[in-house]
């Protein structure tokens, strides 16, 4: 029987394939881009803070199905998992694609609004649950930040 967190984890990985939708051409154009100094030290670190950030979210939507398996209320939920995870997802292929930094710092302030509202959501479900979605109320504003931050170091970019 397949259980309710291989479905999640399995449409996590799924979406994040989305990040797939970079082109060289537009990996050349970040490569101009200046950073702020201390983003060099988090740099090498950030794909994987978003593996586990990721992988905290699905297990936080497996604790909010467990609970109530199948609701309109838990599909509603499940829904807003999947917005945040695909917001999130879309910030640098965007950003690319359109060579401008201000849409990956509005793409990164929609995905930190959507996550503070889908963990008061859950917060009353499960504490544990509403926990586990920290990590990404911790990153994605830094993420979000850093990015405004890139608009003001490459304003031509921006």
């Amino acid at each position: 029987m397949i259980k309710s967190w291989m479905v999640i984890v399995g449409i996590t990985f799924l979406v994040s394939f989305g990040s797939f939708f970079i082109k060289p051409r537009d990996v050349k154009w970040a490569t101009h881009l200046r950073l702020p100094k201390w983003l060099v030290v988090f740099e090498p670190a950030i794909p994987v803070i978003w593996n586990l950030i990721f992988l905290s979210g699905a297990i936080s939507a497996s604790i909010i199905w467990d609970k109530d398996p199948g609701s309109l209320k838990t599909w509603l939920l499940m829904a807003t998992y999947l917005l945040v995870e695909v917001v999130t997802v879309t910030y640098i292929p965007a950003t690319l694609r359109l060579r401008n930094l201000s849409v990956g710092t509005i793409i990164g302030g929609a995905g930190l609004i959507v996550a503070i509202l889908l963990t008061l959501s859950v917060l009353p479900i499960s504490s544990s649950a509403a926990a586990l979605l920290i990590p990404y109320l911790v990153w994605s504003p830094i993420g979000t930040y850093s990015t405004w931050k890139m608009t003001q170091l490459n304003p031509d970019a921006a």
